[in-house]
Formats: structure tokens, C-alpha cells, sequence
């Protein structure tokens, strides 16, 4: 049974453990924030019973202990942090660069997505490296950030074949995002260029390159350029 509050915001249970948070049905930046302000007050002021918060575009699943809460006793404690939400002041996200090497062997879909959309590659890589992107959240795999919103001349389906698997650092959009591979896996995003960055290392601090709430920029750069940040 879905249920919704005055503000608009439903509640959905996910399973006999689980609850889902909706903030819409649309990806947007007022819903992405009111994802952040409610994931960071969860993260302040803890509910007793709850053990993970996965953040999405618009909505947040909670997995919680089945032993010491049910649904309407958390949707009833959620409403109370809910009437707060506007009161929460977020952490500032950075502004982060990301070097990207676009098209030929790095970028293998590059060309298909220029005939796609009856531009040239150029146009695309133009495109594609002019906007700010927001992290969305992160999620797939470790460090996997979602990025949005691509340009709209942009928007791409995904392979029909995903890829059994991909180069780590792949720079990739699929319908109206865009995001980095950390890792070689999987994937049926389309390949547009690749970065030397490394979007996830466990022996570093913080271990995802990219944050939620994180502003993100590609910048291009050559081949050369390339070989010399992956061998740095």
C-alpha cells in the first residue's frame, strides 16, 4: 500500500524489511535535495532499528530491523523528521574536474552516438564536456556516481547488448545521465571517452572520488595527455 503525506512526499514499503521514500517521480534538483536533507538528517539523528539508507534520485529505500520496527512505526517517525527537512543545512558539494579522453579507442561509441543524433563527434565531445553535472547518488558498484542531467540532444538509450565488460574509467551516458565506471564490469551504457582518474580506491580516505551533492565538470584532453595522468 502506497501512502502519501501533505507535502507530496509517498511511502512505499519495499518488503517485509524495507521502506521506500518518494520525493516525486521525476528527476529533479528540488528533489534531489530533499533526498540529501533527508538522508542527512537520518545520518545525524539515527533511527534506532534502521540499518542502511540508499539514496536515488528522488527517493531514499530504508532497510530496517524487522525485529524492532514495522512500516507504520517508521512512517510515523519519518513524518517528524520530514516536517524539519527545510531546516537542514547541507554540506556544500565540490566542484570536481574530470580529464577525458574522448573517442577512439577510449571512446568506442562515440561515432554511433554522433550518427544518432545527426551531429559530428566533435559536437558531441562539445556538448557532453558544457555542462555542470550534479552526483546524483552513487551506486551499480563502489564509486559509481550518477550524473545528470545530460544535455537533451544527448539523451541516448542504452546498448540493446550491454557489454560483458567494460575499461575502468569508461565515461559513459545512457537516456539522460551520464557517469564513470570505476571498475571492469558489466555495462550497457554507451562509451563515449575515459578518464585515468580512478573513480573508487580503497586505500584512499575517501574512497569514492565523486560525493553526492558533488558538481562535476569532463574536460578534454588528448591521448598524450592521457598516458601521462594514468602513469603519474
Amino acid at each position: 500500500m502506497q501512502k502519501s503525506t501533505t507535502d507530496g512526499v509517498r511511502f512505499q514499503p519495499a518488503s517485509d524489511q524495507s521502506l521506500l521514500v518518494y520525493f516525486g517521480e521525476q528527476i529533479t534538483l528540488r528533489a534531489h535535495q530533499r533526498v540529501r536533507r533527508l538522508l542527512h538528517l537520518l545520518q545525524r539523528e539515527p533511527i534506532i532499528g534502521v540499518r542502511n539508507l540508499n539514496p536515488a534520485y528522488c527517493s531514499i529505500l530504508i532497510s530496517f530491523d524487522a525485529l524492532r520496527l514495522h512500516h507504520a512505526e517508521l512512517e510515523a517517525i519519518l513524518l517528524g523528521y520530514l516536517e524539519r527537512l527545510d531546516a537542514v543545512d547541507l554540506p556544500e558539494g565540490r566542484d570536481m574536474q574530470v580529464p577525458t579522453c574522448y573517442g577512439g579507442e577510449s571512446g568506442p561509441d562515440l561515432n554511433d552516438v554522433a550518427a544518432l543524433h545527426g551531429m559530428t563527434p566533435g559536437q558531441v565531445i562539445e556538448l557532453h564536456a558544457s555542462v555542470t553535472y550534479t552526483v546524483f547518488f552513487l551506486g551499480f558498484v563502489p564509486g559509481f556516481a550518477y550524473l545528470g542531467e545530460l544535455p537533451e540532444a544527448l539523451a541516448t538509450p542504452r546498448l540493446d547488448s550491454p557489454r560483458l565488460t567494460t575499461p575502468p574509467g569508461s565515461v559513459a551516458i545512457a537516456g539522460n545521465q551520464t557517469g564513470v565506471y570505476p571498475f571492469a564490469t558489466p555495462g550497457g551504457w554507451r562509451i563515449i571517452g575515459r578518464t585515468p582518474i580512478a573513480m573508487f580506491r580503497p586505500d584512499r580516505k575517501a574512497m569514492s572520488f565523486l560525493s553526492i551533492g558533488d558538481r562535476v565538470r569532463f574536460t578534454p584532453i588528448s591521448a598524450a595527455r592521457f598516458a601521462e595522468l594514468e602513469n603519474a
